[in-house]
């Protein structure tokens, strides 16, 4: 793929992410690229006008993220409609998304700029929320539906089905509903399992669950989960993303399925995911000798 437009988006909140945008477009206009620079971070270098960051990817063959994960997030969703590649540059702490870091910033724009990258599918959940008082409100995630309880002394009743059948009713702080990209934010935090990217799948994880027994579930991409709240004493928060929540009382429903849409992420050129799953996870160690001449623990030579 031939990138001729590119643009930025940056997390404006972080202190060198004017500088370096200011440096990467300067950059990528020596190389003869278009550079559009969403409204905001725009008017902080004074490379006025911008482009509202909800138009930005009509522009656009590759969009640039400054920030950290939340900064990928809210691109992700703006960006729905169209299948433009997302290449995140860590200014943050974690970043599970944002793969590319500071150091490695150019020269990982270079083989991008070439056309030799990578990409990953990222699969997508739609959210639908049905009540009496406001009687439908939707949306899409990347990472997670998260249902929280209001009351911080109360449990909340989740009275939660899987296409059409009873699963159970989780009396819980809340439930995570993810993808596998969130099974790496609030859900692994909650206990829950880390899911490979590429296994598309539905992640219910209940968060300090009053039953010991309610466990992670994952289900196949294809399963609908439809999640009631049935405590009629007190209503709920359902987050989406962490970025984007809605109030929900006693009898409403919140139905979780497989979006149409996708995020297509940029990897990495200089390292792949199990590399940053290690790294972002402070895993130690490193392979003995005999795993890095290509053999198992067993001694087993694998091509």
């Amino acid at each position: 793929m031939l990138i001729k437009k590119v643009g930025i988006v940056a997390n404006i909140a972080k202190e060198k992410s004017p500088e370096y945008t200011a440096a990467l477009r300067e950059w990528m206009l020596k190389r003869g690229l278009e550079v559009y620079l969403e409204e905001g971070i725009a008017a902080k270098i004074g490379c006025l006008p911008g482009v509202e960051k909800g138009k930005l990817w009509m522009l656009v063959d590759l969009i640039v993220v400054f920030g950290g994960d939340g900064t990928i997030l809210r691109t992700a969703r703006l960006v729905r409609d169209r299948d433009v590649p997302i290449v995140g540059i860590n200014l943050g702490v974690f970043g599970y998304l944002t793969e590319v870091s500071l150091d490695e910033m150019y020269s990982a724009m270079e083989v991008i700029l070439a056309g030799d990258f990578q990409v990953e599918k990222r699969m997508m959940l739609d959210v639908e929320i049905q009540g009496s008082e406001e009687p439908f409100r939707e949306g899409t995630v990347l990472n997670d539906v998260v249902i929280n309880r209001k009351n911080l002394s109360r449990i909340v009743e989740l009275e939660t089905m899987v296409d059409g059948r009873y699963l159970t009713t989780f009396k819980a702080d809340g439930l995570i509903v993810a993808t596998p990209t969130g099974s790496t934010a609030y859900s692994l935090a909650a206990g829950g399992p880390i899911v490979f990217p590429e296994l598309n799948s539905i992640i219910i994880n209940p968060i300090c669950p009053h039953t010991l027994t309610n466990r992670p579930v994952i289900l196949p991409e294809s399963a609908v989960v439809r999640v009631m709240m049935s405590t009629m004493e007190q209503g709920a928060t359902v987050t989406l993303d962490g970025q984007v929540s809605f109030t929900v009382k006693y009898g409403d429903s919140i139905t979780i399925r497989k979006s149409r849409y996708i995020t297509t992420l940029v990897s990495s050129p200089h390292r792949g995911y199990l590399e940053i799953l290690r790294t972002k996870l402070g895993w130690g160690g490193s392979p003995t000798g005999a795993v890095r001449k290509g053999q198992d623990a067993r001694g087993t030579e694998h091509p």
